[in-house]
């Protein structure tokens, strides 16, 4: 079934697509001239070969593209757009068409006008593309007043954003795979790498510029930090000087680990798993991307991944993964995971981009 419900209101607009994914060709249906071409059914897809065609069609749609997300539950590739045109190229090429109407153009300008009416501590906002909203949430420290200025802000953007409130409390999990420590505090490492053919490791920027060097949890000497990047961004990398393996995988704590043998960028409805040394591994989905966060204290993180996949400090740095293929690394969030909550993600992609490494 189609999603056609909502009017397309026509609008300016530029961009490109919500997510940055793997390009692929792909071939389009092309109709005889006495002929009207037939939509085909939407293709069962894995999220990989569906985030392959999200970003052959962004980049054919161009700005009548308004984002996409994964349909785990069918396996397929939903695709905002903005006029009936567009939909039937999206459903000619095996994906499903979603007219909406709101445009990335109006999605953006909302985001711009949160940033500079609404920088409260404990909030955050990303733009969900399953809504075709920018969701602004806030935590239980945001008072009554700041809450009214909150609502008062939303309100003035209409249909281009909703307002929620968590029961939790924004933070950086201070405290993802294995325990990382330089004996006072305690992070998780994330995913091991290398630079120039030598050993390196990545974990949170906001462990790293509390922690300069670094140690097990049987205080062996693991490395030093070489780059750290927090606020704004929440990724830090650390030379590995001890002696120690450094295989590219996640501990599962139940005696095994998943091999790693890349990075993917996330995508909506993208099913994902998180190892801590905390609370160690729990999965969820991604429902949110280019999510901005307020931590408090000036800490204002942006472009992070938001999911429904619960953590705890000294979780903070570990790895967010799906299959063999790193995605994200652990920033902060609110609950726990015994009453659930949501968790934001340094993108991996990103953090590798940066520092000049890679996975393996």
């Amino acid at each position: 079934m189609k999603h056609r419900r909502i009017p397309r209101r026509r609008a300016a607009v530029v961009g490109a697509g919500i997510t940055a994914l793997v390009a692929a060709g792909v071939t389009f249906q092309s109709a005889n001239a006495s002929e009207a071409p037939q939509a085909s059914a939407p293709e069962t897809l894995s999220v990989t070969a569906a985030g392959k065609l999200a970003s052959t069609l962004l980049g054919d749609l161009g700005t009548d593209a308004a984002g996409t997300y994964y349909d785990a539950q069918a396996k397929s590739l939903v695709v905002n757009v903005l006029d009936e045109a567009a939909a039937q190229t999206v459903e000619e090429a095996g994906a499903e068409a979603r007219v909406v109407e709101n445009s990335l153009a109006e999605l953006k300008s909302a985001r711009t006008t949160l940033t500079e009416d609404a920088t409260i501590p404990g909030t955050s906002w990303a733009t969900d593309p399953t809504t075709n909203k920018v969701v602004v949430t806030a935590d239980r420290t945001v008072s009554k007043a700041e809450w009214a200025k909150l609502t008062k802000v939303v309100d003035g953007l209409g249909a281009k954003a909703e307002l929620k409130r968590t029961k939790g409390e924004y933070k950086p999990f201070i405290a993802g795979g294995d325990a990382i420590t330089d004996g006072s505090g305690r992070c998780s490492l994330g995913f091991n790498v290398t630079k120039g053919g030598e050993p390196h490791f990545l974990t949170a920027g906001h462990c790293t510029e509390s922690v300069t060097s670094w140690q097990d949890s049987s205080g062996n000497q693991l490395g030093d930090n070489v780059t750290s990047s927090f606020p704004d961004n929440d990724y830090g990398l650390v030379k590995y000087t001890g002696q120690v393996d450094h295989p590219s995988e996640v501990n599962l704590y139940d005696g095994s680990s998943q091999a790693i043998s890349g990075a993917a960028d996330a995508t909506v409805g993208m099913e994902v798993t998180r190892s801590g040394s905390t609370t160690q591994v729990h999965s969820g989905t991604v429902t949110g991307l280019d999510a901005t966060v307020n931590y408090g204290n000036g800490d204002i993180v942006n472009g992070l991944i938001q999911t429904d996949v619960c953590a705890e400090p000294g979780d903070s740095g570990g790895s967010l993964f799906s299959g063999d293929k790193a995605v994200g690394l652990t920033s902060g969030g609110s609950g726990d995971c015994t009453s659930g909550g949501e968790t934001f993600f340094q993108p991996v992609t990103e953090a590798l981009s940066a520092t000049g490494t890679q996975i393996g």
